[in-house]
């Protein structure tokens, strides 16, 4: 099997679904013309609702770490205090980024596979006053970890009221619930190519009242990256700057397929493929990585065993058409991921945990047949019956 027609489980690119991949073969259209105009309203309104926001989404040309550097360049000027919480790979991308534009960084760092404290974050507020900004990450696909948002920024907010709060949301908006204006949330990042079910090659931001006013004050320099030619155009129906038409569409056609399933049922297939996963891995004999409270529903990671050659059983897997994600930074070769998020169905996840379960045997793991399916299928049954 092609590895291109394999079940694809990692966290991003996610697969398309067929009506998607569909839409990016339109022909091209005027991005100034009306036709566009229609199209960006409605991607702007249907998406408000998965950031948890009425106010402006901003959409650009890029990636998330493009929509990661959006943010940083216009709220942070060079020699402001930001406070980055960082619990994995991501967490230390965006605490990189502001660094290289010349902010004053602290790292308030977790143990990779736990997420971070409100009570920590309270304590290291009270103690250091004065930033001005605050920058979580929602969702660490590094760690297969997800941060209590709700909590961290009411923490934020109560204790430093003046700091803006910025979430990298790249991985978990559209996938979990997400509450950006009730939570007092400044700026959310996400992209095309997670639970949105797009190709990559943009990024969606959205942008309390707050975050705008905050951006006239800044120094940094920015032009591609300024956003606020971004909330100009789109009161013309408009991007800023020329947008990736064919993902534009796709994203389009993913909004359709999310419009007619629903926010409560995305949520809910979202965490049955999670247990699935989770409890099919637990009974092959595999090691969960993140702390169990706060797993992740769009991504978990496991431990390799000890002696097993993680490449070798990579590729058998991708020869039994499914693929997974290596382990990221200080974790490579330690652990693997599975993304399950976006087009993901409990079925793909049933069968890939039967590949792992063939694998695992082939290469000598203490496995039982059978058992994988059996465990995922259980767990996603009591899932589903409010067990």
């Amino acid at each position: 099997m092609s590895r291109f027609e394999a079940n694809l489980r990692i966290p991003g690119p996610t697969p398309l679904p067929p009506s998607v991949r569909e839409a990016g073969g339109r022909q091209m259209t005027n991005h100034r013309g009306p036709e566009f105009a229609v199209t960006l309203r409605r991607i702007v309104a249907r998406m408000q609702p998965y950031f948890g926001t009425t106010g402006d989404v901003a959409i650009l040309t890029c990636v998330g770490t493009g929509g990661l550097e959006a943010t940083v360049v216009n709220t942070i000027s060079p020699g402001d205090r930001v406070l980055a919480v960082t619990i994995g790979l991501f967490g230390d991308r965006v605490a990189q980024i502001a660094s290289v534009y010349g902010a004053d960084v602290t790292r308030l760092a977790s143990e990779w596979g736990r997420v971070a404290d409100p009570d920590d974050l309270r304590a290291h507020l009270e103690a250091n006053p004065g930033y001005r900004a605050v920058f979580l990450t929602h969702n660490e696909t590094s760690t297969g970890a997800i941060n209590p948002i709700a909590e961290q920024a009411a923490v934020i907010r109560a204790v430093a009221p003046d700091a803006l709060i910025i979430v990298d949301g790249v991985s978990g908006v559209g996938a979990v619930p997400f509450e950006m204006d009730r939570w007092g949330i400044d700026v959310v990042v996400t992209a095309s190519q997670k639970a949105w079910m797009a190709a990559p090659g943009l990024a969606m931001i959205a942008v309390s009242e707050r975050a705008w006013l905050a951006m006239d004050e800044v120094t940094t320099p920015r032009f591609y990256f300024d956003l606020r030619p971004h909330r100009e155009s789109q009161v013309h129906g408009m991007t800023a700057w020329t947008p990736a038409l064919a993902v534009v569409y796709q994203v389009d056609a993913g909004l359709e397929l999310m419009a007619a399933e629903g926010a409560e049922a995305i949520f809910a297939r979202h965490e049955v493929c999670a247990a699935a996963t989770r409890a099919g891995l637990r009974a092959l004999g595999f090691d969960l990585f993140a702390d169990p409270a706060h797993f992740s529903p769009t991504v978990t990671a496991a431990r390799v065993p000890d002696g097993l050659d993680w490449p070798s059983f990579r590729a058998a897997m991708e020869a039994g058409g499914v693929v997974l994600a290596d382990g990221l930074g200080p974790l490579a070769g330690k652990v693997f991921r599975i993304g399950h998020l976006g087009s993901v169905t409990l079925g793909e996840i049933l069968d890939a945990i039967s590949v792992i379960e063939e694998v695992a045997i082939q290469f000598g793991l203490p496995v039982q047949a059978g058992a994988g399916v059996a465990a995922a299928q259980a767990a996603a049954l009591d899932l589903r019956r409010g067990r």
